[in-house]
């Protein structure tokens, strides 16, 4: 399983590295990734669970965060209490995003980043998008809300940006009026 001290942080020169592609069929150690990933980011959200293996909570975890350069990452959502939908985004591209954009009332927050941060990342609030999956084929999607939010925030971790990129250096609130908290 992944821990905590396994992700790379802020401060680590290869979470801004740019993520290449994967390709198929998919390499065993990609596949150890998801699957160590899928159970890291469960049990986070499992309180009990989180406190004895010491996790921070988390929905979202990129390949390069763990030091791997492919452009992979996993989504595990709660949809309802104890609860679980996992996402496997392999070589994802965004094709379509909502005007509308939204933020995280209280703020993103991010594994590789272990500290508060103020301020708002703007997003959009409805996002489609083309991926793959473990076995090579592809698919569309679209999400909303919270999930077109994570999926934004691991995307960029693919790109070797991080939140704070996108919040205001000069305005940490900038434009908060035109967008909608969630």
């Amino acid at each position: 399983m992944i821990r905590n001290k396994d992700i790379i942080d802020e401060y680590d020169k290869r979470i801004r590295k740019i993520s290449t592609d994967v390709t198929f069929p998919l390499e065993d150690k990609y596949k150890k990734f998801i699957e160590d990933a899928i159970e890291m980011l469960t049990l986070s959200q499992i309180e009990e669970e989180a406190e004895k293996y010491d996790l921070r909570p988390g929905m979202g975890l990129s390949a390069i965060q763990v030091g791997i350069t492919k452009r992979i990452f996993v989504i595990v959502y709660e949809y309802e209490e104890g609860k679980f939908e996992n996402y496997v985004f392999i070589n994802p591209v965004l094709t379509k995003q909502s005007e509308e954009m939204i933020y995280v009332d209280g703020g993103e927050g991010c594994l590789s980043i272990n500290r508060d941060i103020e301020g708002i990342v703007p997003r959009c609030a409805r996002i489609s998008a083309e991926y793959y999956d473990i076995d090579g084929n592809k698919h569309n999607i679209r999400l909303r809300e919270e999930l077109a939010i994570v999926f934004q925030h691991e995307l960029d971790h693919l790109n070797g940006i991080l939140f704070y990129d996108r919040i205001d250096k000069k305005n940490p609130f900038k434009n908060q009026n035109n967008m909608r908290a969630i």
